[in-house]
């Protein structure tokens, strides 16, 4: 056995507010979105999405909004998990339910809209996506900055420091040219004012979900955004002093680290690798991720996800599409949506769990222990081992001969080995 050296639970900055304040702090951000949530969910209109057609006239003039309140407000219901969709209708996500009585719940749901900054507020029109996410990822640097200073800071001082991070991206990201090249160009003004347009988007974003305030020239955190700036930097310390270390690691590397973590600790080093990284970026290296070719980091990628919460929402949806993708897709909307783990597999057809099993199985035989494959024959939907074996060949999984192989070598049973066995000469050499 391992010991760690436990820490210290760590204080919040002097004069930060506590817990109840700041939640109090939330729920006057989040009032125009919690007003909304409720109305779609139990309301005037109960289950009606208030974006559907004819609907979001009926919410404004309810709730004595503009339409474009009714959207803004909607959009942060979304974000914060105060709602959630199933089809076109609109249902109470937990944290709605637990709105008046969790300030926990509350502070959640505040930071999953301070971490989706940059979808509450639409980027300047006309603007590359390279530049817009350099600049989403330069931010954090940009908090910090804020955060450390602990009072308003010039705007001139936060465009430099935006200014020098997204160079430094431009460093990093540099490919080695081949041939002759012209000398670069020096900075333009032209980069100088797309960087000061990148930053008043930035300010204003965080501005309107209540993460700082704008004065003249300069930009002050609000204490729900100092604490969750400081959150953060507490988690990436955390990380960094954790024997795994993952926080430098690519997401690869982070999900084999957390490989044999139990669930608590394994979410914990997920939060501070995610707390490390603007959540888009982040999103998509999970996803690349899941698409390669170990089963096991697929799972764990999904599992990391799943920290992601409300942002990661639309980014899972757009891959229910991709076949090995699917399952995990699907199970991952239903628990997001609501559902218990245990009964999130009924989102899924025969045909999607049997897939499932099969990637599980994949997993286990790359990485777990034989115990564990012959183990794994008790979750399949299918109620014998004829009739798995039957489903198993017909989904076409491309792991499906090495899974049957090492499930005959693992198996006690040698009559059963042997049916194994077989199924998988049958599929490799395309038999019945």
């Amino acid at each position: 056995m391992t010991t760690r050296r436990t820490r210290p639970a760590p204080r919040p900055p002097q004069g930060t507010p506590a817990p109840a304040e700041l939640a109090r702090q939330a729920r006057a951000v989040l009032a125009d979105a919690v007003r909304i949530a409720r109305w779609a969910a139990d309301g005037a209109g109960p289950g009606t999405a208030p974006l559907a057609a004819g609907a979001l006239e009926a919410a404004a003039a309810a709730m004595e909004l503009s339409p474009a309140q009714v959207r803004a407000g909607w959009d942060r219901a979304r974000l914060a998990g105060l709602i959630e969709l199933h089809g076109d209708t609109a249902r109470p996500g937990w944290r709605l339910r637990a709105w008046n009585r969790d300030d926990s719940a509350v502070l959640r749901g505040w930071v999953a809209l301070f971490d989706a900054w940059s979808l509450v507020h639409p980027s300047p029109e006309g603007i590359e996506a390279t530049a817009v996410a350099e600049a989403v990822e330069a931010v954090p640097q940009v908090l910090s900055l804020l955060q450390l200073s602990a009072g308003p800071v010039p705007v001139p001082a936060l465009l430099d420091l935006l200014g020098q991070r997204v160079a430094e991206l431009h460093e990093e990201r540099c490919e080695v040219p081949y041939g002759p090249q012209a000398p670069p160009a020096p900075a333009t003004e032209t980069s100088a004012d797309l960087n000061t347009l990148l930053l008043d988007w930035a300010l204003e974003g965080l501005a309107a979900v209540g993460a700082l305030t704008l004065g003249t020239g300069h930009a002050t955190l609000t204490p729900l955004g100092n604490w969750a700036v400081w959150v953060k930097l507490e988690q990436i310390c955390v990380a960094a002093q954790s024997p795994a270390g993952n926080i430098e690691q690519s997401a690869a590397d982070m999900l084999l680290g957390c490989a044999r973590l139990t669930p608590g600790p394994a979410r914990a080093e997920y939060r501070a690798w995610l707390a490390a990284r603007p959540v888009g970026s982040a999103v998509a290296e999970l996803l690349a991720v899941a698409r390669g070719e170990d089963a096991l980091l697929r799972g764990l990628a999904f599992e990391a996800l799943r920290v992601v919460g409300a942002p990661a929402e639309p980014v899972v949806r757009s891959v229910v599409s991709e076949a090995p993708l699917r399952p995990y897709a699907l199970l991952w909307l239903a628990e997001y949506e609501g559902a218990d783990p245990d009964d999130a597999q009924d989102v899924l057809s025969r045909e999607e769990a049997t897939w499932l099993w099969v990637d599980t199985a994949a997993a286990v035989a790359d990485h777990g222990e034989t115990g564990l494959l012959v183990r794994h024959l008790d979750s399949a939907v299918q109620g014998t081992v004829p009739a798995l074996l039957d489903e198993v060949r017909a989904v076409g999984h491309p792991r499906t001969v090495q899974v049957l192989v090492a499930l005959a070598a693992a198996h006690p049973d040698p009559a059963l080995a042997k049916a194994v066995r077989r199924a998988a000469f049958q599929v490799h050499t395309g038999g019945a």
